[in-house]
């Protein structure tokens, strides 16, 4: 089973920016990123296939890039224009799954133990 690490949470002020990164212990075709609110509710954010195709949450185009290196084991996320709704813990995940989308990837079944996003007002 595949092994995840986030990395890069952090509180900030809104309008500020970060970047995640989730180190996997083997490369897969679907990786992405999904949040949960301090009220519960999980969103998936990105998305992107081995070949490179990305999908984002409604709330995050424009704002936030998802992206890997080349051995496809390091998954990124930057984060640009950060406001409060953006606060969540991040989770990465992934899976070996051709369906590789911001909603999908909801259903895998691996992830790492999360970092922590603060965005202060």
């Amino acid at each position: 089973q595949i092994r995840l690490m986030e990395s890069g949470g952090d509180l900030v002020q809104s309008g500020g920016s970060l970047r995640l990164s989730c180190t996997a212990s083997a490369a897969t075709t679907c990786m992405g990123w999904f949040r949960r609110t301090p009220r519960g509710k999980r969103e998936g954010v990105a998305s992107i296939f081995s070949g490179g195709t990305t999908t984002y949450a409604d709330s995050v185009k424009g704002r936030f890039t998802i992206s890997q290196d080349n051995a496809k084991t390091t998954l990124y996320l930057q984060m640009t224009d950060l406001n409060p709704e953006d606060t969540a813990m991040y989770y990465c995940t992934a899976a070996r799954y051709p369906d590789c989308t911001v909603d999908s990837i909801l259903s895998f079944g691996t992830w790492g133990q999360g970092t922590q996003v603060t965005v202060s007002s």
